[in-house]
């Protein structure tokens, strides 16, 4: 037997303080009959607490939704696998997409990845340099983990190098997958060269997409210290505050280099059912074969059984009348 609902284990205090209560209210209501003096013929003195206190334990037990094997069920698994390629450069702080830029990355690529059934994902974080944060997995709960925990201190050094990110994808996938491969670059594009667009037109059956973060006005790329508490704006080496501005134009560039499409990231998140629905049309590959275990639900047998004896315990008479 098997439980899914553990944290309602709590509601196993409602019955013990059940008979705590019965256990006082017969103890204050003995005392009152005694200083009456009443002569009271009991039935079922000890029964109608117990049935009550036993139905309320078997009601609290069927909450924890027991349940009972009853086999496997093999399951194929099939899908394609993506690489995300985060941009987490300096200037991903910048708050013309509020909270900034990175942060709204994080909640598109959180949707993306509720959104996915079957699909392996990676993570491969970037700016100067790029590493592979996260391989491939279908362990949905796990990205998010990873996800979480993205910053822009996890690479030391300024700058965008997207091509670099590009390679290191292509490299990091699994060549004998019969799947199509995907890439997808959530960036503001700032990379101020052409090696990303070129690395993209030879990744080869690799598709790449792009979707691009900020806005065209931009905004200043705000500074911390190591508290995180904001000391100001970064500058240039004149001393003039450093605009942040979103290059999409060179986003989708690498796109089309890529085979891909380019989309903008919106308040309302669209772009991400469009590229759901873009990258649905690619091929799947079988990639596994999982055995999943079959249950049988049993709570409403215990549940039934709680209310039938807690209610007869209430309506049982508890006396007789005086003697």
């Amino acid at each position: 037997m098997e439980f899914t609902n553990i944290k309602n284990s709590i509601y196993f205090l409602i019955p013990i303080l059940v008979l705590i209560t019965l256990i006082l209210a017969y103890q204050k209501r003995n005392g009152i009959i005694k200083a009456l003096s009443f002569d009271i013929d009991y039935r079922f003195k000890v029964i109608k607490p117990t049935l009550m206190t036993m139905g309320i334990l078997l009601i609290a037990f069927s909450l924890l939704n027991p349940q009972i094997l009853k086999g496997y069920q093999e399951v194929e698994k099939s899908g394609l696998d993506m690489y995300l390629l985060i941009d987490i450069s300096k200037s991903m702080l910048a708050e013309d997409i509020k909270p900034n830029r990175l942060e709204r990355t994080k909640k598109s690529i959180e949707n993306l990845i509720d959104s996915l059934e079957g699909d392996r994902v990676g993570f491969i974080p970037f700016s100067s340099d790029s590493y592979v944060q996260m391989p491939l997995t279908d362990d949905y709960d796990l990205a998010k983990m990873f996800l979480e925990v993205m910053d822009t201190d996890m690479i030391a050094g300024g700058g965008t190098n997207i091509a670099s990110a590009l390679k290191l994808a292509k490299e990091s996938f699994d060549e004998s997958a019969k799947g199509d491969k995907v890439v997808v670059i959530f960036s503001d594009g700032e990379e101020h060269n052409q090696s990303g667009i070129e690395v993209a037109e030879n990744l080869g059956k690799v598709k790449v997409y792009t979707v691009g973060v900020g806005t065209e006005d931009g905004a200043l790329i705000p500074e911390y210290d190591s508290q995180g508490n904001r000391v100001g704006y970064k500058r240039d080496q004149s001393g003039k505050y450093v605009n942040s501005k979103l290059n999409i134009s060179s986003l989708r560039e690498i796109a089309e280099s890529g085979g891909g499409k380019s989309y903008l990231v919106s308040l309302i998140g669209d772009e991400i059912e469009q590229l759901i629905d873009d990258i649905s049309k690619l091929k799947r590959d079988k990639y596994s074969k999982d055995k999943i275990k079959k249950f049988i639900k049993i709570y409403q047998y215990f549940l039934a059984t709680g209310l039938f004896l807690f209610l007869l315990g209430y309506l049982l008479p508890e006396w007789r009348g005086l003697k």
